[in-house]
């Protein structure tokens, strides 16, 4: 395998001396400012471009239509306001956080199939800034992280085949069931740090494998509905919430050893629930004590 490095070279833009046998090409912590129409043209075996932390404000639409093996590329921390177009076919993961874009269009996509993980995270996408089914037409798309943005909502449309959703740090008032319709392979939901208030009923039904849920952070007022007939969720993130009372089936169904999976970690700390009113059977589909945090609300 042929890796080519440039790191921390002062580079402005990218060199012409590559050779063409190259695999792996590393030019970040540059000033690169443009990738221009020809920049990777002789490439054709390049499995991964790294372009991380330069100035990169465009990227020619032809710049990477000659990579027809690329597979990763990464181009987070740059000055991007708008996300690549005509990237290849064989692109598996892309990775664009901590750039200056507002819009994620459904055309940008268009024909990635073989996508597997898409990193956006620290953009200022606007609340509608992500298209319907922007996503939806990749089959194969396993991760998605767009956290720390400004979306107001859960994107529609996104691929049954999501195993882990980041949506953290962003301005999410509520959570629909329709949102989350179809995902059915998806294993963790990061929903923490938003503006939360209600999750509503039907919502966790629509991710029947979840293991996962994070909803520290917001504003809910009580436990989400449907936790307890969930056959497989183990972790619940509830602290720094406003929920002030805990039923005892909240978690888990009526009975006992009846709920398939035992939680390892359910915490509810810093909310202004009085945890001395919680009682004991609350708590009895949890694997151990020390699984459970409570307490500290100030």
């Amino acid at each position: 395998m042929e890796q080519a490095k440039w790191r921390r070279k002062g580079l402005d833009q990218v060199p012409k001396n590559i050779p063409p046998d190259t695999t792996l090409l590393d030019l970040q912590n540059n000033k690169i400012a443009e990738i221009r129409e020809d920049d990777f043209k002789n490439l054709k075996q390049l499995h991964a471009l790294i372009l991380v932390n330069n100035k990169i404000k465009s990227i020619s639409p032809g710049a990477f239509a000659s990579l027809t093996k690329l597979e990763r590329l990464y181009l987070s921390k740059n000055s991007l306001k708008e996300l690549p177009t005509n990237m290849p076919k064989s692109l598996q993961e892309l990775r664009a956080h901590e750039n200056f874009v507002t819009k994620v269009k459904k055309s940008t996509f268009d024909g990635l199939n073989n996508m597997i993980v898409i990193e956006l995270g620290t953009n200022p996408i606007d609340s509608s800034g992500i298209e319907k089914g922007a996503f939806q037409g990749m089959k194969k798309l396993s991760y998605l992280r767009v956290a720390d943005t400004n979306i107001t909502s859960v994107p529609k449309g996104l691929p049954a085949s999501l195993t882990e959703l980041h949506l953290d740090g962003n301005k999410i008032a509520k959570v629909d069931a329709d949102s989350l319709n179809g995902m059915n392979n998806l294993a963790k939901l990061g929903l923490s740090y938003n503006n939360i208030i209600n999750v509503e009923n039907g919502s966790i039904a629509n991710v029947p494998h979840l293991r996962e849920l994070h909803l520290d952070h917001n504003s809910l007022t009580q436990v989400p509905v449907g936790l307890s007939e969930h056959k497989y969720v183990q972790v619940v993130y509830l602290h720094n919430n406003k929920i002030s009372a805990v039923s005892t089936n909240d978690f888990c169904p009526v009975g006992y050893n009846t709920k398939k999976a035992s939680y390892s970690g359910i915490s509810l700390f810093s909310n202004p629930v009085q945890y001395w009113e919680i009682q004991p059977a609350t708590f009895r589909c949890v694997y151990e004590r020390s699984a459970i945090q409570i307490g500290n609300y100030k």
